[in-house]
């Protein structure tokens, strides 16, 4: 894979942070896209650097187009043309629908769901002439199942899950696999603030009975942008839950 350029959006932290390092240590060159997060996104960039990996950070809110073609320019001539992009940027802004705000609403379709559509439109014209490309999308379990006070998140996440198809019927013939995965609950930033009773509730729920780190995200990430374990699967969400989805 050393020959390979992955974009990881949403990568100064979490499981961002965890798939850049991740990708990194496969020897593909990682573009590690931030927004406000300037210090943590260049201290994946030292971490990765001192392991003898290629990086750049590169900051730009996916919402906006303009600012994802600027990005993909900055990643292109520094690393290379993306052959791997990880939709990872993602925000919550969680509220029952009653009280939600339309602002809370639209930040979150916009940031989860429509930057996912702006990265991938900006790379994926590439990939069809390089006649290669892998593209992860990171849904959630909420997704699957929907989640009380998050149906602004859980519908930009089920979208996901449908754009993640829809796009592997369309560029399946190119070599570009499109896949998802549906973390369930993870230890990240998002997850710290949750109230005691959600987590313990989270928990009884999850067969395995504890929450997931960021690598073990990664490391699926890892298998899905292989050629050798994966370059026949796609179309296809995963879940890294802990069983917490079973039907």
């Amino acid at each position: 894979m050393e020959n390979r350029v992955a974009l990881v959006t949403g990568a100064s932290r979490g499981i961002g942070r965890a798939i850049a390092l991740r990708l990194a240590e496969m020897g593909i060159r990682v573009g590690v896209n931030y927004v406000h997060q300037e210090q943590a996104a260049q201290e994946v960039v030292a971490e990765i650097q001192r392991a003898g990996g290629v990086v750049t950070a590169v900051q730009a809110d996916v919402r906006s187009p303009i600012e994802v073609r600027a990005m993909i320019e900055r990643v292109e001539a520094v690393l290379g043309g993306v052959d791997i992009l990880v939709n990872n940027a993602g925000i919550t802004r969680d509220g029952f629908l009653a009280r939600m705000s339309e602002q809370d609403w639209q930040d979150v379709l916009d940031t989860n769901l429509s930057g996912a559509f702006h990265c991938t439109k900006a790379v994926l014209r590439g990939m069809m002439r390089r006649r290669w490309g892998r593209i992860v999308n990171i849904s959630s379990v909420a997704g699957l199942a929907g989640n009380a006070g998050q149906c602004n998140y859980a519908a930009a996440k089920a979208g996901l899950i449908g754009f993640t198809r829809s796009l592997a019927r369309e560029v399946g013939s190119r070599n570009i696999t499109v896949n998802a995965i549906a973390p369930g609950f993870i230890e990240t930033d998002l997850t710290a603030d949750l109230a005691e009773e959600w987590k313990q509730q989270a928990l009884a729920l999850t067969p395995i009975g504890r929450f997931g780190v960021p690598d073990e995200v990664a490391a699926m990430v890892g298998f899905l942008v292989s050629d050798e374990a994966a370059a026949y699967i796609t179309g296809q969400v995963i879940s890294v839950d802990g069983g917490l989805g079973m039907r």
